[in-house]
């Protein structure tokens, strides 16, 4: 998928907004098949175990055990049709999510040769809120964040004020 090209800037940010709420004694669950970015969290010293492909919309097993203390989602939940169900069935007491917010300037992504990357949401900050807030988390810390790209045009210029992803720190309320 990043072809030998990681998201630095990207990583970075969101590992720092982690460790901030995450200790390596936690268990992690990580949304998602095995990935750089879970790699990262491993050589740091956290306990990462990756989902293994299955569907999240029509399978949530892997979230409904209590063998986690948290679960992360980073750029996982504009994939699904319903967040709300994975959401819901979490049974972790900790959440750190990043999903990209809808930009006025770009349409939604969409691969045209895998079906599987491709956003059926992108999107704003109370959108995201209130879906967490509808699936029982509370929201503790929020941050957005830009991802200049290295290209010309006006898109490029626009991304570099323009806050692209959106990071929570959630924790279960019921």
């Amino acid at each position: 998928m990043y072809e030998g090209k990681y998201p630095k800037k990207r990583y970075k940010y969101t590992f720092n907004f982690l460790q901030q709420f995450v200790n390596k004694n936690d268990k992690i669950l990580d949304l998602g098949v095995n990935n750089p970015f879970s790699e990262i969290l491993r050589k740091e010293g956290f306990n990462v175990t990756n989902t293994s492909g299955e569907d999240l919309d029509l399978d949530t097993t892997a979230v409904k055990s209590a063998d986690y203390d948290v679960v992360t989602a980073f750029e996982i939940f504009e994939h699904l049709v319903s967040p709300f169900n994975v959401l819901q069935d979490i049974k972790a007491k900790k959440l750190v999510a990043s999903v990209p917010l809808k930009l006025w300037f770009a349409s939604a992504y969409r691969s045209k040769t895998d079906e599987r990357d491709r956003h059926y949401h992108e999107f704003e900050d109370w959108q995201f809120d209130w879906l967490l807030e509808k699936a029982g988390w509370k929201i503790k810390k929020r941050e957005k964040f830009t991802n200049p790209v290295r290209k010309v045009g006006i898109r490029p210029i626009l991304r570099r004020f323009t806050p692209r992803y959106y990071l929570i720190y959630a924790e279960r309320t019921r």
